[in-house]
């Protein structure tokens, strides 16, 4: 069985796509896997190897760089501090008493939570905002 340019470079496709998957820590590999595919779509054009590979590289290569140059620019936040993964990150509520370690006992949406100061200073009473949870701990900074 004889398999054309196209067939190999959609293997190649596939199998990257495939390691993606499996390592499910990255995105570059599905980047690569998308100069596979143009360089699988330009042998079905009927461009030769060396254009096949160049499109590859130059697909492959760019959307790396863009990926690279896109998450340097938006840096992951910590689940703990997303507030579009926790949504009480950015709720306000008031603390009436800190103990001398800085933490407190709180009131929030009912029931009593844990909290720890992480602003700058000694804390005071007052309205605080969330910043961050751990666990069941709240972690605020002054209003």
């Amino acid at each position: 069985m004889d398999w054309s340019l196209s067939t190999w470079w959609w293997v190649v496709c596939g199998g990257l796509i495939a390691a993606e998957l499996a390592s499910g820590t990255t995105f570059y590999l599905l980047m690569l896997a998308l100069g596979a595919a143009t360089a699988a779509l330009a042998a079905h054009a009927g461009l030769d190897f060396s254009l096949q590979m160049i499109m590859a590289a130059v697909v492959g290569g760019g959307a790396v760089t863009w990926w690279h140059r896109r998450q340097v620019r938006h840096p992951r936040v910590p689940a703990q501090a997303n507030p579009n993964v926790n949504l009480d990150i950015g709720q306000s509520l008031d603390v009436h008493h800190w103990r001398a370690d800085g933490t407190a006992e709180v009131k929030y949406r009912g029931a009593a939570w844990q909290a720890r100061f992480i602003g700058n200073g000694s804390p005071n009473t007052g309205r605080h905002v969330i910043r961050a949870v751990e666990g069941s701990c709240l972690l605020l900074e002054p209003v």
